[in-house]
């Protein structure tokens, strides 16, 4: 108990003193009555200061010429000899865009999609329109009439 200090003070609920930075000359003029106070003054440069950041160098003009070099090409769009024969299937039925759209369960877009050449083939929806219209669709002699199921 001998090395206590009964005369220092303890003061509580005082924020200690954080350090200013300082970026230029006339934030110094503050800087002095600061020391003066007894705060905390430390200077620093700013490193990317004034530089425009989107004109730093020619590197990623050379790295984007690269990518687009080892770009993948983008996945092969329906051929033309499935639209018409959706279309020409399509008519045969006497159905309409939006009815045939219904019957697959399937959005008027995504077959005016595949009607026009446009869409990304997909095996399910294909499968769906073969079954409605009756017309091969996928693989060897695009636009046959399907037979029924096969009797063994």
């Amino acid at each position: 108990m001998s090395n206590v200090e009964w005369d220092s003070k303890l003061v509580i609920g005082q924020k200690a003193k954080a350090a200013k930075v300082t970026r230029n000359a006339s934030d110094l003029n503050g800087a002095c009555t600061a020391r003066r106070a007894g705060a905390v003054v430390g200077t620093d440069k700013k490193v990317t200061g004034g530089s425009n950041k989107a004109h730093q160098g020619t590197d990623h003009q050379r790295i984007a010429k690269l990518d687009r070099e080892n770009e993948v090409a983008p996945p092969p769009k329906i051929a033309p000899s499935v639209g018409k024969a959706i279309q020409q299937g399509r008519m045969d039925k006497g159905l309409s865009q939006k009815d045939c759209a219904q019957k697959i369960n399937e959005k008027p877009s995504i077959l005016q999609d595949y009607e026009s050449g446009k869409a990304i083939p997909n095996a399910q929806i294909l499968a769906k329109l073969e079954r409605v219209l009756g017309v091969k669709l996928r693989g060897a002699d695009i636009g046959k009439k399907l037979e029924g199921p096969k009797k063994s």
